[in-house]
Order: C-alpha cells, then structure tokens, then sequence
C-alpha cells in the first residue's frame, strides 16, 4: 500500500467510476483496476463493489476512504509546512465551504490568492454546512468557510464575512409592488424551506427566534436539498423563501425574482471561518486565512 494507492481510492470512490478516475489522474482503466485490486489483496477485504455502471465502496471501503483522505491531507501540509520552511509558499490545500460560500464567494477569493501565490494549487469542496464540518473534525479538510455557527468544541471558528438574507419571491407574486412584508403575511405564504443540516436554514431559525417568531409557524410546502433547486421552485411558483441574494444574483438583475426585506426581521449572519482546534494549522493554511481576512 502507498499514498498513491490511496489516492486512486479516493477518486475511485468520488467519481463512482474506474474509467472517471483514470481520466482524473491520467491513467487508463486496467491500471486503476490493478491498484485497486492490489489495495484490496493487502487488506484482504473487498474494497469496491461493481454496481452496473458504478463503483461504490463497500464498508471497508467507506473506512480506508476516510483514511485516506486524512493521510493525503497531512501529506500535503508536509510538504506545504516544508516548501514554506524553505522560504517558498506552494503545495496543495483542501478547503471546504458550504453551499452559499463554496459557490459564490470562495472561487473568486481563491482566484485571487493562487494569484499572489502561484505555486499552490486547490481543491475546493462544497457540501452543507454540517458535512463540511464532519470533514474538518475527520481532517479531510483543514479549512472551511461555513454558513452557521458549531457548538462543537472541537472546532475554532471566527465570522469573516456579513450575509444580509432575503425574502425571494417571483416576478409576478402579489408582493411584487412591496419592498417588505410582515412577519404574519410570511407566515401565511407557502414557503420552501432547505435540507436539515443547511447553514441558511440554521440561520434563519436563529434569525426568527431572535425575533421572537418560531420558524415552525412557516407553511412549509416543500423542502429542497440546495439552492438551486430552491431558485427554480420559486421561480416555478412553489412558494418563496429565504436566500442569500448573491445565491440569486442574476435572476434578481433580469427581474424574474424579487429581493423583500421582512419587518422587524434582522436576516444578516456571518460565514465562519472554521477549523480543528486541537490541529496545528499548516503554513499554507495560516497564508489562506491570512488571504482571507485581509484580502489584496
């Protein structure tokens, strides 16, 4: 077994292909099969089952998973921890952001750091807010930028960032001509809420409980797992929601949403700059965070 093994596991495992993988890291699908087999003959257990079109891990497999990602993360804070020892900022560094975050303000943060740092390279990965932090915990990831707070004391957290949440409604809605609401008029709405686990679900439960409102006076119709599916459910005439506007940015410039405020309603929270307490953050990591908070 080597890290490189590992590796091709893990891809194997994210891509849920032996041919996907191989593309991925430019190799052909017999030599994926080959490593994968070896793996498999040095635990002694079945590591992968092929389901039709698709590959999935096993239950040892989802264990060696999880490994490996740890292993190839500390491998890639040595070598970051090593080129900055030598004076160098390079190496690869695993950040993780929920699902606001991870798609419409880390790329162009991101951008703008490999800028300043040339020699380092990225992974990004996106999930909600409670499957990026189990990463952190498992030290798949070392950094992630988060769209609630953990109560988790394993974990350091700090809010760089203001989000100002909004009431999104259809171009044609009754509240068209209105720039706000009432509390009783959203709650007598159909709204579309997110997936437990989501940050802009935590939020706004925080939100309206600050405000003395239960968020379970909402007339839930529907329960959507990302916000892209929420955005067409608006726009479909399901109901409204809460959403960051940058998440709808182009459809409130063309005029097929609407952003309403909420009176009396404070919708704005913070993204947490979030990682492991008791682990020591690689150089890489600190440059990034650094980035983060004072970008240039």
């Amino acid at each position: 077994m080597d890290l490189w093994q590992l590796n091709i596991l893990t891809k194997v495992v994210e891509l849920k292909s032996f041919s996907k993988a191989g593309t991925a890291i430019h190799l052909s699908q017999p030599t994926v099969s080959s490593h994968i087999k070896d793996l498999e003959e040095h635990f002694e257990c079945r590591l992968i089952d092929r389901m039709g079109k698709e590959a999935l891990p096993t239950r040892a497999g989802e264990l060696l998973y999880g490994y490996a990602k740890r292993l190839l993360a500390l491998k890639d804070e040595a070598e970051s921890a090593l080129s900055q020892f030598k004076g160098k900022t390079r190496g690869h560094l695993v950040i993780g952001g929920s699902t606001i975050p991870g798609g419409y303000i880390l790329p162009q943060m991101i951008a703008g750091f490999l800028k300043q740092f040339p020699d380092v390279t990225v992974s990004l990965e996106i999930s909600d807010t409670e499957k990026i932090i189990e990463a952190i915990l498992d030290g798949q990831i070392e950094i992630g930028l988060v769209g609630a707070p953990s109560n988790d004391r394993n974990l350091v957290q700090e809010p760089v960032i203001d989000d100002h949440l909004s009431l999104i409604i259809p171009a044609d809605h009754p509240w068209k001509n209105r720039t706000s609401v009432t509390p009783d008029l959203l709650m007598e709405a159909p709204f579309i809420a997110r997936e437990q686990g989501s940050g802009t679900l935590k939020s706004l439960v925080q939100c309206l409980n600050e405000s003395g409102f239960d968020v379970r006076s909402l007339r839930v119709v529907a329960t959507m797992g990302n916000t892209a599916a929420v955005r067409q459910a608006i726009k479909s005439g399901l109901g409204v929601s809460i959403l960051s506007p940058c998440a709808v940015e182009d459809d409130l410039a063309n005029g097929s949403l609407k952003a309403l405020s909420i009176d009396g309603i404070n919708l704005t929270r913070h993204f947490y700059l979030t990682r492991h307490k008791a682990r020591t953050a690689s150089p890489l990591c600190m440059s990034f965070m650094e980035f983060l908070k004072h970008p240039r």
